[in-house]
């Protein structure tokens, strides 16, 4: 008799112990997107490339892009350049892990802590002596399941941000020639 009590209280605890663990939820897969566009830009590789580092940025990502540097200080567009970039109420950290104006190719990662990481690369490629293409590919990943619909949606703004970036870029190039003389142009 001992021994059937105590198979059905083993048994009772394995069916508890089982319903508790179907009801268990695991945790949301963690989102990643990645996206890319392109556009093309009436000037030369040498006046387009400057643009991409995060000081030659403002003159045309609007007056939210205002990096604050880490590394160097004085602030300047260098490979391993830390920066850091408010976003409302969250601060992005960014590290430009590539900068090579000649090649052609910018790249950064950034972080929001506990929220998400991204990698930027932008690809120059002169079509001709007057014209360049520009390509920029980004790879979202979310830290935590809350940031999912985040990263999501800035995957969805990414892919279709071509045309704003030409219209900025190209109104930079006109409105302030100086400002992309080339590498040396601060």
């Amino acid at each position: 008799m001992i021994a059937v009590l105590f198979a059905l209280a083993f048994w009772f605890s394995l069916m508890t112990n089982m319903q508790k663990m179907e009801t268990m939820q695991t945790p949301a897969p963690l989102a990643h997107v990645s996206n890319s566009f392109h556009f093309e830009v009436s000037a030369p590789l040498a006046r387009v490339a400057p643009l991409f580092g995060p000081e030659g940025e403002r003159c045309w990502a609007g007056k939210h892009w205002d990096p604050q540097f880490v590394y160097p200080r004085p602030g300047k567009d260098v490979e391993g350049a830390v920066f850091t970039v408010q976003h409302g109420a969250h601060t992005s950290i960014w590290v430009n892990t590539v900068f090579d104006l000649a090649g052609g190719r910018v790249q950064y990662v950034s972080v929001i802590p506990e929220a998400l990481i991204s990698v930027i690369d932008v690809r120059m490629c002169a079509i001709d002596g007057s014209h360049t293409r520009v390509e920029v590919s980004y790879a979202r990943t979310a830290l935590a399941s809350g940031a999912n619909d985040d990263v999501t949606t800035m995957g969805r703004s990414d892919r279709d941000s071509g045309p704003h970036w030409q219209q900025a870029v190209g109104a930079c190039l006109v409105t302030n020639p100086s400002q992309t003389a080339g590498p040396d142009h601060r």
